[in-house]
């Protein structure tokens, strides 16, 4: 994309209160139709520049990509859902905006209604970027209904006979989803069958919330070529679902459970899954910090030449010994590779086992371990029942608002009547 089609003021840290403070920075957008990229990342929009930029943007009709990460630093919460909702209307008359980033911005409970209004219509929508954006399970399953919604929407379309794209991409990392959001991102991602990436690291999601979410909606995500799940807790419970799982993903490439308490039993069912041959496009997998022993290490190594594209391996973290034969196997194998792909630097990050200097001696007592973790998983609430609070906070939230409204209404009938019943007097001269 060349410089004249994309307008940016990335990173500017410029504070635009009013229409008048925005004016001035938007005049080479006024001017550009053929803009296809705007990029306002890194400054801060009050109602007002908002409502004026938004003006713009909607005359804007080649647009394709919007990014307003970070855009509402220091304002306060009653500006955002105002601010939003102006930028969000007008993006919603660009037939051709396929992608768009919000993150960094704080999309709680409170902030989330232009969001989900606008992801559960956006039908042009291909990539959808939400990292750290504060959500909790509740504006989750908020979030995640607008999409399922979305993709019905979709598919209404196709049937009448339009081309509409299939959203591709899914970034929602760092949002505190939780368990209790997990059952409707399961539907979201069952709902979009043309889903080829996403990314949901460190969302506080345990081994039930982990399972459902496999089981039930990555399960049908047949042409996904990117799932980046790390830092969540899968526990051996949901390391089996991620190997019953794996094997619908043909097209997968790169595969990331890193630092997700996988376990010694969970590690050697997903290196039995990966021996079956069903993921032969796998080119990284991201396994660091997951206590996978030797056995597990093994299994992987046993994988190895079911997975021909294989380039690099990430195991840092584990509990096996650095110098353990299946580790040279793979050493060895995938230095092979990298020679034959024509790669002279064998510390090219790319290719490899990468580091292993942080593992840790196997447990003897491992197999009680398992038990325990999988004792503990047992204990959690079911994901349907934290579901169903997140739902209880949203209509208790609701119902807060609306009552609010009615009292206002209240109040101005009330001011209405005292303002009739006044007599109003001139002044004698």
């Amino acid at each position: 994309m060349s410089d004249s089609k994309i307008f940016s003021l990335e990173g500017k840290s410029l504070k635009l209160d009013t229409a008048e403070d925005i004016e001035p920075h938007i005049k080479g957008l006024k001017e550009n139709d053929d803009v296809e990229e705007v990029r306002f990342l890194g400054n801060t929009l009050g109602i007002g520049a908002s409502e004026a930029l938004a003006k713009v943007l909607e005359t804007k009709k080649k647009l394709q990509v919007a990014n307003f990460a970070d855009v509402f630093t220091g304002r306060l919460l009653s500006e955002i859902p105002q601010a939003l909702s102006a930028l969000l209307t007008s993006l919603l008359t660009l037939p051709n905006l396929y992608t768009i980033n919000l993150s960094d911005n704080a999309f709680g409970l409170n902030t989330q209604a232009p969001l989900v209004d606008f992801l559960s219509q956006h039908v042009p929508l291909r990539h959808l970027i939400l990292n750290n954006n504060g959500l909790g399970p509740a504006a989750g399953v908020l979030i995640a209904d607008a999409l399922t919604t979305l993709a019905e929407k979709k598919e209404a379309a196709r049937k009448e006979g339009k081309d509409v794209p299939y959203l591709e991409t899914i970034i929602c990392g760092r949002n505190r989803l939780e368990n209790g959001s997990m059952a409707a991102w399961a539907k979201t991602y069952a709902a979009h069958t043309g889903i080829k990436e996403v990314k949901m690291v460190q969302n506080g999601i345990r081994s039930e919330g982990i399972t459902h979410v496999l089981n039930n909606g990555f399960k049908h995500s047949t042409k996904i070529e990117v799932l980046d799940l790390q830092d969540n807790t899968f526990t051996a419970t949901g390391a089996k679902a991620l190997a019953n799982v794996v094997a619908n993903w043909p097209e997968i490439k790169d595969l990331g459970v890193g630092d997700c308490l996988l376990s010694g039993r969970g590690g050697i069912a997903f290196s039995s899954a990966l021996q079956k041959g069903k993921n032969t496009k796998l080119e990284v997998l991201r396994l660091e910090f997951n206590e996978i022993n030797a056995k597990g290490v093994a299994g992987l190594a046993t994988a190895l030449s079911k997975l021909p594209a294989l380039r690099r391996i990430e195991l840092e973290g584990n509990k096996f010994d650095a110098k353990d034969p299946s580790i040279e196997k793979l050493r060895e194998e995938l230095g092979k590779r990298r020679e034959a792909a024509g790669v002279e630097d064998e510390d090219d990050e790319n290719w490899g086992v990468g580091d292993l200097d942080e593992l840790e001696s196997e447990d003897e007592d491992e197999e009680e371990d398992d038990e325990a973790m999988a004792a503990s998983d047992e204990e959690d609430e079911g994901v349907e029942a934290q579901e169903k609070a997140a739902r209880d906070i949203i209509a208790d939230q609701q119902a807060e608002e609306s009552n609010v409204a009615q009292k206002d209404d209240k109040d101005v009938d009330a001011l209405a009547d005292v303002l009739a019943k006044t007599e109003i007097r001139p002044k004698e001269a």
